[in-house]
């Protein structure tokens, strides 16, 4: 059952609405929703506007934080939070670090699926963000720390980057890693990519790097074809311990 301050995705007539169970009403050109009417409902139910257009009510996942969530900037994208949950066998048994937590979005991925996730992020106010878009997801299981990712200690089974990657951050990684653990970094431009495969060949044992594209495809009247859009969004390295 949906209690108040959860967040509920409404759909319906072609539009999709990112809201909080609780006081207040959402405008929309289909008629205004008493946000309060959610309360005690379920996921399938409909609920009505006052001109008469019904919604569906969906509890969000990952995808639609993505989708809907607040943004420090700008996150992974979906495909390629996937590559790295599937390079690293990524299960239910491990303890992940994430850094360069943002908005949170690839730490809500990860704790859908890992028994923990402990998530680095040096700015204030992107950990403040990112607590609540987690806490919104409804994960008890990811911690977000506001520090420098190079104070982390303990012992993980994955280890995930996505930031300014140095040749430090990349040692870290290791010394923090279970034996058979992976560090799996993200990296925008060739540079840091190669900053990354450096460091990571003289300290680990299997190595490898991925360029990340992907098309969607585009149907129409007229035919079928991949989409214009861009497909190439950065460079993923799994390396194992």
């Amino acid at each position: 059952m949906i209690e108040e301050g959860d967040r509920v995705l409404l759909v319906g007539n072609g539009r999709t609405y990112f809201v909080r169970a609780g006081n207040g009403n959402l405008s929309t050109d289909l008629g205004i929703l008493d946000l309060e009417n959610l309360i005690g409902t379920a996921p399938g139910d409909l609920i009505t506007s006052h001109i008469g257009s019904s919604f569906t009510i969906r509890i969000p996942r990952p995808v639609d934080f993505f989708a809907h969530a607040r943004r420090s900037g700008a996150p992974m994208l979906p495909k390629d939070i996937g590559l790295v949950i599937g390079y690293t066998g990524m299960n239910h048994h491990d303890c992940v670090l994430d850094a360069g937590t943002g908005s949170g979005i690839a730490a809500i991925y990860f704790g859908g699926i890992a028994a923990r996730v402990v998530t680095f992020e040096q700015r204030a106010d992107f950990a403040r963000l990112a607590a609540a878009n987690i806490g919104d997801a409804g994960l008890a299981n990811v911690e977000v720390i506001p520090a420098d990712v190079l104070e982390a200690d303990g012992r993980y089974d994955v280890v995930h980057l996505d930031l300014s990657i140095t040749p430090a951050h990349v040692e870290h990684a290791h010394a923090l890693l279970n034996p058979g653990g992976y560090l799996a970094c993200y990296t925008p431009f060739l540079e840091h990519l190669f900053a990354v495969l450096d460091t990571a060949q003289g300290l680990f044992g299997e190595v490898n790097a991925h360029e990340s594209i992907g098309r969607e495809m585009t149907r129409s009247a007229r035919g079928t074809r991949p989409s214009t859009r861009i497909c190439h969004t950065g460079y993923i390295t799994i390396a194992r311990k």
